[in-house]
C-alpha cells in the first residue's frame, strides 16, 4: 500500500459535510507512515473545503470525475481536460430528445452554469449563488466545460444512464453519483477517475497494484477495477459493489477507517 485513493461523498462525508474522527485518525496515520494520500471527486474545486479544514490536507485533489487535477496548497489547476461546446449543445440536443424534461448545467473552470429549474424548489444551498439562465445565453467559446450536467424528474440515474449512454457516446463520457435523483454527469470522452488516477500514480512510479481505492457510486467504477485493492462501500451503489469485488463495512460504521486500520496494522503500524 504506497497510494490511497478516496472518493468524498458517501466514502468518507456524510450528508451532514462531516469527515468522522476515526476516518481523520486513519488518513493521517496513513500519511505519518510515508503512504500518500489523494482524493478523487465528483466535485469541483470551490467544494474541496472539507479536506481542508477537517482533513488538514493541502495535497492534490482529482476533480469533476477526472476532468481536473488541482493543488490544494497553491490553490491552482495542474490540469484539465474539457469538452468542446459544440459536443455540449449537440448532447444536449440529444438528450432533450430522448427526455423532453430535461433540464441542464455546465460546471467550467471559472463557475456554474445553470438552466431555470435545474434546481428543484432552490434546494441546493451550494447552487444558490448562481443566477439561472438558458445556456445558450451565458456559456461562450472561452469557457471550458469540464462537466456538462442532465437531470430529469422521474424515473431513476440508473435508467436516465442505461438510455442516455448509447445515444452521446461519441460526444461524451456519462456517469452517475447523486443518490436519489436522476442526476448525469458527462465528460470528456475517455475522462474518468481510473484514467487520471493512473496518471497521477505513474507521476509518483506507483503501480496499480500497490493503490488502494475506496468508493460508492458508479462515476467511482473504473477507479475501483484499476487499483490493486479496490473497495466499494457496502452501503453503497450494487454497481459499485460489483466493479470492485471487494467490500468496505457501511460508511456509518467507518468502513473506510476500518480497512485502513487493518492494512497499517498488517504494516506494523499502530494508530494512536
Amino acid at each position: 500500500m504506497r497510494l490511497v485513493a478516496s472518493d468524498i461523498d458517501g466514502t468518507i462525508l456524510g450528508h451532514d459535510g462531516k469527515i468522522s474522527d476515526r476516518t481523520v485518525r486513519a488518513f493521517h496515520a496513513c500519511r505519518e507512515a510515508g503512504i500518500e494520500l489523494v482524493f478523487v471527486t465528483g466535485r469541483p474545486p470551490r467544494w474541496l473545503h472539507p479536506l481542508q479544514e477537517q482533513l488538514g490536507h493541502t495535497g492534490t485533489v482529482i476533480c469533476s470525475n477526472g476532468a481536473v487535477v488541482w493543488d490544494l496548497e497553491a490553490d491552482r489547476m495542474v490540469s484539465a481536460r474539457a469538452l468542446q461546446l459544440d459536443a455540449v449543445f449537440e448532447a444536449r440536443r440529444i438528450i432533450r430528445r430522448l427526455r423532453p424534461s430535461a433540464l441542464f448545467a455546465a460546471e467550467t473552470l471559472t463557475g456554474f452554469h445553470l438552466e431555470p429549474g435545474f434546481i428543484e424548489n432552490g434546494a441546493s444551498r451550494l447552487l444558490a449563488e448562481f443566477t439561472p439562465a438558458p445556456l445558450h445565453t451565458t456559456l461562450t467559446a472561452a469557457d471550458s466545460v469540464v462537466k456538462f450536467l442532465a437531470v430529469v424528474r422521474e424515473g431513476t440515474a440508473d435508467e436516465f444512464l442505461a438510455e442516455v449512454t448509447p445515444a452521446v457516446a461519441h460526444l461524451a463520457a456519462a456517469t452517475h453519483s447523486a443518490p436519489n435523483i436522476a442526476l448525469l454527469e458527462l465528460s470528456l470522452p475517455g475522462v474518468n477517475k481510473a484514467v487520471t488516477l493512473a496518471e497521477y500514480a505513474a507521476a509518483l512510479g506507483v503501480d496499480s497494484a500497490d493503490v488502494v481505492a475506496f468508493g460508492d457510486m458508479p462515476n467511482d467504477i473504473e477507479m475501483l477495477r484499476w487499483a490493486g485493492d479496490g473497495y466499494a462501500m457496502a452501503s453503497g451503489h450494487p454497481e459499485a459493489i460489483r466493479a470492485a469485488g471487494q467490500q468496505a463495512p457501511h460508511f456509518d460504521d467507518d468502513g473506510v477507517a476500518q480497512i485502513l486500520e487493518a492494512k497499517l496494522v498488517a504494516l506494523g503500524i499502530t494508530i494512536p
